[in-house]
């Protein structure tokens, strides 16, 4: 295995950490101070005036739509293996990198899925304007009233009446729906409640402003409010043609295990980026400060953290990468294992990095002058998105005792 980045990837890693320090760093505070604004005038889901200026920057730099594959114009020319090293990148700086490269979630897995599944039409009225950046769109699958975890519990119904789809249900932490430039959802729910447990959901794409879509609450995390917004969504009546329909009836299932797959390896590199961040932070801090006759970073339990982090964060890091790398080698169902593994390791390492640095700054790390807090919140959620710990853990157990019990 050869986990180092192609010539390719070294250019574009070169040209991305330059656009970060130039440009991405010194915004962090901007944005801030922006949104804080925003939100003093009652508008707390406007995109802040100074990611839509990152985004100019870094599309003039030729830093847009990395995580795409080659069959899609502009081709980049990256392997999974090689996009992973960039978005542990942008990871480090989580509320603007991603999104000023159009390289952020839920867009990146809905524009894999219409790039996969879509109809031409489909690609030409969603995908063409998610590719430039113009709209935003969101992912509507966990339920409120179900465990979610177990997908064949969606409740949400897609009934067919001639030639439209009518959707009944109520979803929620559907992340990106309250920003004003979310245009479009993409919708799973039941369109044969009788038929095989993974056929009988299937996704149909749902404009923002359809008749019966009610957003009832933009839901917060750990007290955050995410300017994109984790909405709870109920759904009356909504009357769309077939032609939204994703693929074919009954395939709603397999589209959300192909979304998946790539996916994981971009929110697990992020989430190793924002651990190499907090690791930097504590180090600053801990060289620093000084406690009981000397520096932090003489104790040794801080030591011991230090240490312990970076290990940590080396192992997983080797796990994702070797993921990507069979991911681009066999698919992602030749990675199904690796990748539940990392989703499980990448955010549980990550946490810990940021706890010990929150730790290390004692209550500045709990406070809003460092990322960290945040930070923390955000890779908290890691742990639930895309399915809780315990499902992904399931999957591995699983596929390690197969090989004994003959299945």
């Amino acid at each position: 295995m050869d986990f180092e980045p192609s010539p390719r990837a070294q250019e574009y890693l070169a040209r991305l950490g330059a656009f970060m320090a130039s440009h991405v760093y010194p915004a962090e505070p901007v944005y801030a101070a922006q949104r804080s604004e925003l939100r003093a005038a009652g508008r707390e889901h406007t995109v802040p005036p100074v990611v839509e200026e990152l985004k100019v920057e870094a599309r003039a730099r030729g830093l847009w739509n990395l995580f795409l594959p080659d069959s899609v114009e502009p081709a980049h020319g990256l392997s999974v293996t090689d996009y992973a090293s960039l978005a542990e990148i942008t990871g480090r700086s989580p509320h603007l990198a991603p999104e000023a490269t159009n390289c952020a979630a839920p867009d990146t897995g809905n524009m894999e899925v219409l790039h996969l599944f879509g109809t031409p039409e489909q690609k030409e009225h969603w995908l063409r304007p998610l590719l430039d950046g113009e709209i935003r769109s969101a992912f509507a699958m966990t339920e409120p009233e179900v465990a979610s975890s177990d997908a064949t519990n969606i409740a949400t119904r897609i009934e067919r009446d001639g030639d439209e789809y009518v959707i009944n249900g109520r979803k929620w932490w559907t992340t990106g729906s309250a920003d004003p430039r979310c245009r479009v959802l993409i919708v799973m729910g039941k369109t044969d409640p009788e038929g095989h447990p993974y056929r009988q959901q299937s996704m149909v794409l749902v404009p923002m402003d359809a008749p019966g879509v009610e957003i009832v609450r933009p839901l917060p995390v750990f007290g955050y409010s995410d300017q994109h917004g984790h909405c709870e969504i109920a759904f009356t009546d909504v009357r769309v043609p077939v032609e939204n329909l994703i693929g074919e009836e009954g395939g709603g299932f397999a589209i959300a295990q192909a979304r998946l797959g790539p996916g994981r390896i971009h929110h697990c590199m992020r989430a190793l980026g924002a651990a190499e961040r907090a690791l930097e932070l504590m180090c600053e801090r801990a060289v620093s400060r000084v406690a009981f006759g000397k520096e932090l970073a003489r104790q040794g339990v801080i030591q011991q953290w230090i240490a312990e982090s970076r290990m940590a964060i080396e192992q997983a890091r080797l796990l994702t990468l070797k993921t990507a790398w069979l991911i681009d080698r066999h698919g992602p169902k030749g990675a199904r294992s690796e990748v539940a593994a990392i989703k499980v390791i990448a955010p549980r390492v990550a946490l810990d990095v940021v706890d010990k640095a929150i730790q290390v700054h004692g209550a500045a790390g709990v406070s809003a002058d460092t990322p960290l807090a945040q930070m923390w919140a955000g890779l908290r959620t890691l742990r639930l998105a895309d399915g809780p710990d315990e499902v992904h853990v399931r999957s591995v157990a699983r596929a390690e005792l197969g090989r004994y019990l003959g299945r």
